[in-house]
Formats: C-alpha cells, sequence, structure tokens
C-alpha cells in the first residue's frame, strides 16, 4: 500500500474546487468573497455553513464543523481517508500514487472498480424499475398504506415493487441473458446449457432499495405483501454488497444521526421506515445478519452514541448479545453504547403505529447501558445466590470484560463484578492473571518520556522494532503524526513487523483510530497476531509508550539499521537525518 506524502495531498487539494465538492451535497449561494447554506452536520433554519474558495475550507459557525474537501466526504459521507482521496483524484484527473503495487495489480484494481460502477448501475436501473411498477399496482400502494406509510416516506427511501411473474426484468434490460444481471443478485440461473432456465429473484414483493453511504444502489430487501415464505429476502452477495458490513437506512439517516447526537439499531426495514415516518428519523438496520464489529465501527464514524433496540422475545434477547460482543471493543469512555427492551408483543414498527412516537422515544432514553447490560447477560441460567452460581457468571462475564478498551469503565466493571462475586477485587485480579495495582504504583510520578523508552527497550528480548510495534498499536492515533519518512522506513520492516504495520495502516485507512481491544479482535487469524498479544498483553515489563517515547523509539531504530549496511530499507533511514 501507497504512502501519500504531505505534498501529494496538498498538490490534490489545489487542484479541486470545494465549492463544487460541498456543493454536491449542499445548496449553497453566493455571499460576498464566500459560499453559504445550511449546515448538513447539524439541523439549523438559518444558513451558518460557509465555504470558503480562497482558503479551500469549509466551516460552520453553528456547531464548530470545520476542514477541507477530504475531510468533508469523510465526515459527510462516511468514505474512508484512502477512498475520499481516490474519489478527488479521480475528479480532478490526478493519479493515486501506488508505488508498491506491480502493473497487473493496478490494472486489476481499475478493473474492480469499473465492476463496481457497472453493477452499481445496473441495480440503479432495476431501481427504477421497481418504482415505476409500485405506480401501477393498486396492491401494492394499498399494503404501503395499510402500514402507516405515505407516498412521501416511500419516495425518500426509493420503495418500489417487483411485480409477480419470472421475467419481469426482461421489459428493464433489453439484454436478459447478460451475466451482470446474475452476478447483480437480480437473475438466478438453474441448469445448464440448453436446459438452462433464468427467473427474476424478487417476485411479488415491496422493494426496499440498500444504499452504500455515498447513496449508490447496492442491494436490495424484498418483503412478501401477503402470507409467503421467506417473509424478507436479501439480495445475495456481490462484489459491491456484503451483509455484514451495510447497514439498511445509513445513507437517509446520516444528517439525523448528528442533528440527534445517536444511532438507533433496529432489526429489520419496516422497522426504519416506520420510525422515518413517525418523524424518528435515526434508525438503521442490519441486513439480516447479527451485527458485527464492522457494524458498529462504520456507526461511530458518525456519532459516539449508539442505542440497539431489540425484540423483548428470546430471539430479541440473543440478538443482544451478539450486539453487546460486537460493540464492547468500540465501548471507550468517550462513547455511549445502550440497549432498549421492547415488550415481547412489538417490534418498532408495531410499536409508534400503536402508541405513538413519544413513548418510543421515552422508551430509548430509558435504555440500559452497556455496562448494566454486561451484568445482565454474564448472569443468565446463573444463580447468583450460590457459590456455583456466581462462579460460573465470573466464566460468562470474563471474556466480555476483556474484549473492553483499557479505561475507566473496564475498571469500575471489574470492580462490579468482584462485588456481585462476592469477591475483592484484588483477587478478582488474580483468578483472571491480572496483577493488581498498588496504592505506591499510582501515586508514584511519571517516568520521562526518554527513561521510558530506555526501560522497556532494555527488556529481555525485546527491540526497537517490538516496542515501535506494540506502542503503535495501542496508541493507533499516533500513526497519523508520523511523517512520510518514518511511514516508509517502519512500513518497510522485514518480517513479521511490518506485517503487522502495514495492517495497521489499512486499519486506519478504513476505519480511523481504533482503541487496542478493537484492533486485538480484528488481527485474529494474522500469523504475527499472538506475538503482538505476548508483547502487549503478557508482557513481563509493560509496554506504557507514549507519543514522545515513539521518537525516542525511532531514533534507536534509525541507528540499529544504520548500521547494517546492506539493509533493504537504509536509504528512508537516511532520508531522516533529523533521527540521527
Amino acid at each position: 500500500m501507497a504512502v501519500l506524502s504531505p505534498g501529494f495531498i496538498q498538490d490534490l487539494l489545489s487542484r479541486v474546487d470545494i465549492v463544487e465538492v460541498v456543493g454536491r451535497h449542499v445548496e449553497l449561494k453566493r455571499a460576498g468573497i464566500h459560499h453559504k447554506g445550511l449546515c448538513p452536520f447539524h439541523g439549523e433554519k438559518t444558513p451558518s455553513f460557509t465555504v470558503s474558495p480562497s482558503r479551500q475550507t469549509y466551516h460552520c459557525f453553528g456547531c464548530g464543523a470545520h476542514g477541507d474537501a477530504i475531510r468533508f466526504l469523510m465526515e459527510h459521507t462516511g468514505l474512508g481517508f484512502m477512498d475520499a482521496v481516490r474519489e478527488l483524484a479521480q475528479r480532478a484527473g490526478v493519479q493515486v500514487p501506488e508505488d508498491d503495487t506491480t502493473p497487473e495489480e493496478r490494472a486489476r484494481a481499475v478493473e474492480h472498480r469499473e465492476k463496481q460502477a457497472s453493477l452499481s448501475e445496473i441495480l440503479a436501473r432495476a431501481g427504477r424499475h421497481y418504482r415505476e411498477a409500485l405506480k401501477s399496482s393498486p396492491r401494492a400502494i394499498e399494503y404501503l398504506k395499510r402500514r402507516g406509510l405515505t407516498g412521501e416516506i416511500a419516495a425518500r427511501f426509493g420503495l418500489g415493487y417487483a411485480p409477480d411473474g419470472w421475467r419481469n426484468l426482461a421489459s428493464a434490460f433489453a439484454q436478459y441473458d447478460d451475466a451482470a444481471l446474475v452476478e447483480a443478485g437480480l437473475v438466478i440461473v438453474q441448469g445448464e446449457d440448453a436446459e438452462q432456465r433464468r427467473y427474476d429473484r424478487f417476485r411479488d414483493r415491496i422493494m426496499f432499495p440498500i444504499r452504500s453511504v455515498r447513496g449508490d444502489v447496492i442491494g436490495f430487501g424484498g418483503r412478501v405483501l401477503d402470507q409467503g415464505e421467506p417473509k424478507y429476502l436479501n439480495s445475495p452477495e456481490t462484489p459491491i454488497f456484503v451483509k455484514g458490513r451495510e447497514l439498511y437506512g445509513l445513507f437517509e439517516a446520516r444528517t439525523a444521526l448528528r442533528e440527534t447526537g445517536f444511532a438507533l439499531v433496529v432489526e429489520g426495514y419496516m422497522d426504519v421506515v416506520a420510525l422515518a415516518q413517525a418523524g424518528i428519523e435515526n434508525a438503521v438496520a442490519t441486513l439480516g445478519t447479527a451485527c458485527s464489529a464492522d457494524h458498529v465501527a462504520k456507526l461511530f464514524r458518525f456519532t459516539d452514541t449508539v442505542v440497539f433496540s431489540f425484540d423483548g422475545d428470546p430471539a430479541g434477547r440473543r440478538a443482544a448479545g451478539r450486539a453487546l460482543e460486537a460493540a464492547l471493543p468500540h465501548a471507550s469512555d468517550l462513547r455511549s453504547i445502550r440497549f432498549l427492551f421492547l415488550p415481547p408483543e412489538h417490534d418498532p414498527d408495531s410499536y409508534v403505529r400503536e402508541l405513538g412516537a413519544e413513548a418510543y422515544s421515552k422508551a430509548v432514553a430509558a435504555a440500559i447501558p452497556l455496562s448494566l447490560q454486561l451484568l445482565e447477560h454474564s448472569a443468565q441460567n446463573c444463580d447468583l445466590a450460590t457459590a456455583e452460581g456466581r462462579a460460573r457468571m465470573l466464566s460468562q462475564a470474563r471474556p466480555l470484560w476483556e474484549a473492553l478498551p483499557d479505561g475507566a469503565l473496564r475498571t469500575q466493571l471489574l470492580a462490579d463484578l468482584a462485588e456481585r462475586a462476592h469477591l475483592p477485587v484484588a483477587e478478582l485480579m488474580r483468578l483472571w492473571g491480572r496483577s493488581p495495582v498498588t496504592q505506591r504504583q499510582t501515586d508514584r510520578p511519571l517516568r520521562s518520556a526518554a527513561r521510558r523508552a530506555a526501560h522497556a527497550a532494555a527488556a529481555p528480548l525485546r527491540s526497537p522494532q517490538d516496542n515501535i510495534v506494540a506502542t503503535l498499536l495501542q496508541n493507533s492515533q499516533c500513526w497519523q503524526q508520523l511523517s512520510g519518512p518514518d511511514h516508509e522506513l517502519l512500513l518497510g520492516l522485514p518480517a513479521w513487523h511490518g506485517d503487522a504495520l502495514r495492517w495497521l495502516e489499512r486499519q486506519m485507512i478504513e476505519h480511523g483510530p481504533q482503541p487496542w481491544a478493537a484492533l486485538r479482535q480484528g488481527m485474529a487469524g494474522c500469523d504475527w497476531a499472538d506475538r503482538i498479544r505476548a508483547l502487549v498483553d503478557d508482557a513481563v515489563v509493560p509496554v506504557e509508550h507514549s507519543a514522545e517515547d515513539l521518537q525516542v523509539l525511532l531514533k534507536q531504530l534509525s541507528r540499529a539499521l544504520l548500521g547494517q549496511q546492506s539493509h533493504p530499507i537504509l536509504s528512508a533511514v537516511m532520508r531522516r537525518p533529523n533521527r540521527l
């Protein structure tokens, strides 16, 4: 993966017009030397959002949102850094550096992007066909009216109708035998050669287009109008649609997420649409799969608060357990994760239609925090009045607690679990293989950056590379603070050190900085994961470096590599004279 230099980013930003970039998403009007519009990051009636052509920046005087064209695409559309750079580069006709890829790999990447664009256009055309079919189907329109939906909401979510019949899409696609229709998940093929039979996947269903955060149609969900199975039918996974990563309604909910300050995660398409009809516009839904870590990471790009809303039946409780496990690595002290359980006879759709939006909003406000959900989930099927039940509770709680990132929440939950188990905190830490922190340790003054770095570097079998990798994985935000030569040096390290740091860079590009607990979970399956966990979790001398320590460690690494005159990354070291 190429390392983008500050010079390339500056050149790219100088070639794009931020007014044109922002203007694709916000209606702007000239106001003197600037352009103004309603802020897309919070609700307002009087424009306080300003775009400056001379500075090539935007700023909102209402909520404080500020940045350049890259930041706007990342914040408004949810794109990762590299995706935002590629989009701007494509508009500007600039080639993004791909120094570490072969011409064949670059050609395959171009072919992949072209295929993605082609499939998205096919799905968009199918969506238009379904919307037109809805207009001419009184039965489908009556169904939506019975569900309390207006034409305005149907249009906002792009709802449509797939008529009953085997080859209705043939009227929308002249080449019904095009293999791309199969690849897009719209057509099913059965049989071989002369016996081959093609037919529409979706028939006699209300159609819900699934959009990416950029607004591109990437798949569909279809619901039967009457009784039938399956009640919901989703597009299969394709090159542009992976169920475990996408959330229905996220594109439509982006502005509401920022206005309300939280995301509401429900279980079905109709729940999202019904809540929007009731004025609750910040709801999203998983796509027939359990909530995943990718889902949670995507939501935290838009907000710091997530509320999971589940049915109160056993299936809803099981879904809540899986959502809890996915959310724990992201539960830092500055984020809020809560859980709402509706009465067993209700889902969000029926709840708001029967009791109203105000009642549902009050239920959301009373949702229980993640800490209590963890304690309750851990105590399932445990009799806490007995020693055996308390022991089982601790056994169930341990993997959940260990998934939390370090911080005040983790520390407090340890104390809560110890209290429920009738144990001193120090004894529980001993049982779980943790060393209690003594008062003397908490009172001692912080060592200087250089002293801490020297102490850790002196640990047995621990090289500067070991300490750098461990430090960056525990403090991933430091990766963004390193210079281009630093990145080049570290990404060129041989063996598992380089593999781990190249993996970290991909994580930063796709998800931004993450706590160690989230990265620890994400690296499962990597060949070098056990080495990292041994460095961080099982270290005799804990790795406690800061950003200042990192500079000392980089200097140590540069000097060590400089002594290896034949080292393949010596040139990168020589471009860093300030480290020597």
